[in-house]
């Protein structure tokens, strides 16, 4: 990147009603400032901005905001008081998370019209998250036309699965016609953390065989070979794989003709019974791990049952992606479950000691920010704690194509 160029890239998250936001200086990987608005669109509009590089109070405000314009300019008034604003020269890029780039964008693009006609063409495979990222596109470019603007996607870690992982047992030609396919999701993160691991390993990426497991309210494991995804649990939507907070994951598809069929529900309600309704608060009606290991502790059978599930479809995976790999060098917890559960970790590797999965109680129990081994000195495979940062990822991301388009 030339000398003129600045080094901030601010990371711009867009939601259906909530605009997630980090500014970060690349010159040092340091946040400069974070914040989320939420509830877009109501009169009880919520803005929380904290300014870091200050070292300042967070501060924050409720009021109506009508739409992502006054949303993205209500960030830019609280980024300007810190003297961080959208004006400022030191700005680089910014990037954009975007959900869904089905088979086209398998790297970080530079927006520009055509992407943007991509990006709502792929609306009908991710209809709950792309519309909200081209609404903060939009409304971002028209804040600052003149500033490059890049688009990371959340699938495009995942493009590099062989067709015999990433394609359904389908009709090959009704497939392609509606772009039928597993793509993945959580792809940042993804990355993000198998570099890492491999980084705590003391290897290249290229060397070493990673299983990920992202646990949050949203869950998905990966298979990564040499530093690139051979497989991963989430499918055509993050609804396909692992036991989540609110989604099922895994079943029987024939289930929606039953529920069509006999329990007379329409197509709406079996996608929010399915997406909402499902998984662990399906199960026991939480979906908080925390509150569920609290119950578990008083003996409620219930967030046992579905702790069981959740831990039960989990080592499936482990032990599917071991196959795959046939050599796994490490196993990475990451998210806000697999940071911050240890019980979880210790019920996930249980019992799978002929894998080479072993922990040690100790460092299991220890909680830190920084990426760790929980595993003994001699384990054949590493278990490791390794936080997740998809801010860092989509700016580092951002950051470097902005560079090579300026050469």
């Amino acid at each position: 990147m030339s000398g003129t160029r600045g080094t901030r890239v601010l990371v711009l998250n867009s939601g259906s009603s909530s605009v997630k936001y980090q500014l970060l200086d690349m010159g040092d990987g340091g946040r400069l400032a974070l914040g989320l608005v939420e509830r877009i669109g109501e009169q009880s509009s919520r803005l929380k901005h904290t300014p870091l590089a200050t070292g300042g109070e967070a501060r924050e405000w409720t009021g109506p905001i009508a739409d992502h314009d006054a949303a993205l300019k209500a960030v830019a008034e609280e980024l300007a008081r810190d003297g961080l604003g959208l004006d400022s020269p030191e700005l680089a890029a910014i990037g954009h998370r975007v959900v869904h780039g089905g088979q086209t964008f398998t790297e970080p693009t530079v927006i520009a019209e055509a992407v943007l006609a991509e990006i709502e063409r792929l609306i009908p495979v991710a209809p709950l998250h792309n519309p909200a990222n081209l609404t903060g596109i939009r409304t971002a470019r028209a804040l600052r036309p003149d500033l490059p603007q890049v688009a990371v996607f959340d699938t495009a870690f995942h493009t590099t699965m062989p067709e015999s992982a990433a394609r359904y047992a389908i009709d090959v030609e009704t497939a392609d016609a509606h772009r039928i396919r597993r793509y993945g999701f959580h792809g940042t993160s993804h990355a993000y953390v198998s570099r890492e691991t491999a980084k705590l390993l003391g290897k290249d990426p290229s060397e070493v065989n990673v299983i990920v497991l992202h646990l949050g309210n949203g869950a998905s494991a990966s298979a990564v070979r040499g530093g690139k995804c051979v497989d991963t649990s989430m499918g055509l939507t993050p609804l396909e794989g692992l036991v989540m907070g609110t989604r099922s994951g895994d079943m029987d598809p024939a289930v929606i003709f039953h529920l069509m069929r006999v329990g007379g529900m329409s197509t709406d309600e079996i996608d929010t019974l399915l997406n909402k309704k499902s998984g662990l608060i399906g199960l026991c009606g939480d979906n908080d791990m925390r509150e569920i290991r609290r119950r578990i502790d008083e003996g409620d059978e219930r967030a046992q049952l579905a702790f069981d599930i959740y831990i039960h479809r989990l080592k499936k995976y482990i032990g599917a992606y071991c196959a795959v790999l046939g050599r796994v060098d490490a196993i990475a917890f990451t998210a806000g479950v697999g940071e911050n559960a240890a019980p979880v970790r210790e019920a996930a590797v249980a019992g799978l000691e002929q894998l080479g999965l072993l922990l040690d109680a100790e460092l299991n129990a220890v909680r830190g920010d920084e990426p760790r081994l929980i595993s003994p000195a001699n384990s054949r495979v590493a278990v490791a704690v390794v936080p997740t940062d998809e801010e860092l990822e989509i700016a580092t991301q951002t950051y470097a194509l902005v560079g090579e388009e300026s050469n």
